[in-house]
């Protein structure tokens, strides 16, 4: 199970071929917004969502080997030398909040979309969009935001926590590769929480499977198997109870 799951294969995934003409103009469009944002401090939030979708689309196309940079991480630390952390608020709102959404945050503005993200990401196909795009404009955002903090605690929803750990300059591109490798490999709507979840998963079956500790294989597939469709996980428990009979 753990050889069919893992990540470690003698096959990496092959590099995504890089569309020279759709790199260029994706990095230019990404120059031109930050340029423009630059301009028009005061009406910076209405092209976020675009800014959003074409940094997820250069870290997925690896657009940032045009520049012969070596990790996305780098070619986010030249675009946004002040904080990388916006960056990754703008593609958390693209990769969370379905298209019908996206197309109303103009109005509303980054900060408010990215904790429409929160609630999307926590209700997943329950999340009502028409309700809580008509708070985000109505409310003010500090409001907005204690709505959104009171809808998250409020019920049974996994506890999260914000982790922070150095890296040394020289570690990251390693850091980097890795994520964007599990993510090719995983799908690249997943987010960087789940890929890093899963390469420590994986890395725990691998490390356990010479001493033979049960439990920490068993959590391993439980970790694996929590992230399958539906769908892959009748057919996996199907094929346990055929293997039990």
């Amino acid at each position: 199970m753990v050889c069919l799951t893992s990540l470690r294969t003698s096959h990496p995934p092959m590099l995504p071929k890089l569309n020279k003409k759709r790199a260029l103009f994706v990095l230019t469009k990404i120059d031109e917004i930050l340029a423009w944002e630059r301009r028009t401090e005061a009406e910076r939030d209405t092209r976020f969502v675009e800014l959003g979708r074409y940094l997820c689309e250069v870290r997925a196309g690896q657009y940032w080997r045009l520049e012969n940079l070596k990790s996305f991480d780098e070619f986010l630390e030249r675009r946004f030398p002040e904080s990388r952390r916006k960056a990754y608020y703008l593609m958390s709102i693209h990769e969370h909040l379905p298209p019908q959404v996206r197309k109303d945050l103009k109005a509303v503005g980054w900060t408010k979309g990215l904790e429409l993200a929160k609630v999307a990401r926590s209700e997943g196909q329950d999340f009502d969009c028409a309700t809580w795009l008509h708070k985000a404009r109505e409310m003010p955002t500090e409001q907005f935001r204690r709505e959104v903090e009171k809808e998250l605690t409020g019920r049974e929803t996994e506890p999260h926590e914000i982790i922070y750990f150095k890296l040394y300059k020289s570690q990251i591109p390693v850091v980097e590769q890795a994520l964007e490798t599990a993510a090719l490999m995983l799908g690249t709507d997943k987010s960087r929480g789940y890929c890093l979840e899963m390469i420590c998963a994986d890395f725990l079956a691998g490390a356990h499977l010479e001493d033979g500790n049960p439990e920490i294989l068993l959590q391993s597939i439980q970790q694996f198997f929590k992230f399958l469709p539906g769908e892959q996980q009748n057919a996996f428990l199907e094929h346990l109870n055929g293997l039990a009979s």
